[in-house]
């Protein structure tokens, strides 16, 4: 696994903010082109795509690793290493997971393993953030209904089968007054004031633990100095939920009450600036199932699990799809984030299992 975790350092090394993936995309490319993979492009969007030949009688296998990480370009990348563990911002998230496509096809090789039908890699971009799953939003509009499966990777989720896609809605709520001197005017109506408000408003509403639904203010922004009365004022609402139904009640109510917060002298409106869409695959799917028993040969109890990741929108549109991991670790989105290097190996043991035996399943 040295050359696997080699390979997970190099790509870490590259900054790859969401909306600023193609050094680290240009990376990934060289790469499919040393591995000699087939028909190696980019798309609009900035996917790169390699395809790994197969028997060509069955259907193709999509699989796919975020490039894009939350943290800025001018982030310090730095990375400590002791004998059981990388530490360093996006080493598991997601870099681990994109060397492992690679390594993937150095095991297959390794074995003279022959797969039915052909393996598509696609590292894709818009994954983190605001990105809103543009990138794998664009890959299953050019793979649609043809592929067996597609399967996601994500590099600190080992023991974890993502079969259901969390819905996520995010609104970036704006406010605008006519602001003025802080003594002067006092009396006039804050933005900052007003979207406190509201916010007080939208956390006093009461959410289900089940299906577990959850709300959170992650940005405030606007004003202009201490003593003046805000003109403008914005913050970043994320609301998501287990449930659709929910999610599209709890949607409902938040409208009704930015609407509400409008007054003659202040003018509040929310954009939406992100959706994924809720979907789900049963646990009875063999797809869940042979994903089960790939961890099982590993002795790694499987637990099925919610979230949102790329697989959220072949999910959505009711295509056979999960999403797995390749090892352990904790601190995603920190600039402590880690990942343990014992289990790669069965981690990746647990892919080449789950790639052997797809074909049978069918």
């Amino acid at each position: 696994m040295d050359k696997l975790l080699e390979l997970t350092i190099a790509i870490q090394q590259i900054p790859a903010p969401t909306f600023e993936e193609s050094q680290r995309g240009e990376f990934v490319r060289k790469l499919f082109e040393e591995e000699e993979l087939e028909d190696i492009s980019k798309d609009e969007v900035g996917n790169i795509y390699g395809r790994y030949r197969g028997e060509g009688i069955g259907a193709p296998l999509v699989i796919c690793a975020h490039l894009d990480t939350v943290f800025p370009a001018q982030t310090d990348l730095r990375l400590a290493r002791d004998p059981k563990r990388l530490t360093g911002p996006g080493i598991g998230d997601n870099s681990l997971a994109v060397a492992g496509m690679l390594a993937l096809i150095w095991m297959l090789r390794e074995k003279n393993i022959r797969l039915p039908g052909d393996i598509w890699l696609v590292a894709t971009v818009g994954e983190e953030g605001l990105g809103n799953l543009q990138g794998m939003r664009a890959v299953v509009n050019h793979f649609e209904d043809t592929p067996i499966a597609y399967l996601a990777l994500e590099g600190m989720a080992l023991g974890y089968i993502y079969n259901r896609a969390l819905g996520v809605r995010r609104y970036r709520v704006s406010a605008s007054t006519e602001g003025g001197h802080s003594w002067g005017h006092y009396g006039r109506s804050s933005a900052i004031h007003e979207l406190a408000k509201l916010i007080t408003a939208l956390t006093a509403l009461e959410l289900p633990s089940s299906p577990r639904t959850t709300m959170n203010v992650g940005v405030i922004s606007g004003g202009i100095s201490v003593n003046t009365i805000a003109a403008e004022a914005s913050f970043e609402l994320d609301l998501r939920s287990e449930g659709e139904d929910v999610l599209t009640e709890l949607i409902r109510d938040t409208e009704a009450l930015i609407l509400s917060a409008n007054k003659p002298e202040v003018k509040i409106v929310a954009e939406q600036i992100g959706k994924r869409p809720a979907g789900k695959i049963p646990a009875s799917h063999p797809l869940v199932k042979l994903a089960e028993r790939s961890l099982i040969q590993q002795g790694v109890k499987p637990i099925l699990i919610v979230g949102s990741t790329d697989a959220n929108i072949p999910l959505s549109r009711g295509y056979p799809a999960i999403c797995l991991g390749v090892s352990t670790g904790e601190g995603a989105h920190t600039m402590d984030e880690f990942i343990d290097t014992e289990p790669v190996a069965q981690g990746m043991a647990q892919l080449l299992y789950f790639v052997e035996n797809l074909w049978g399943i069918a």
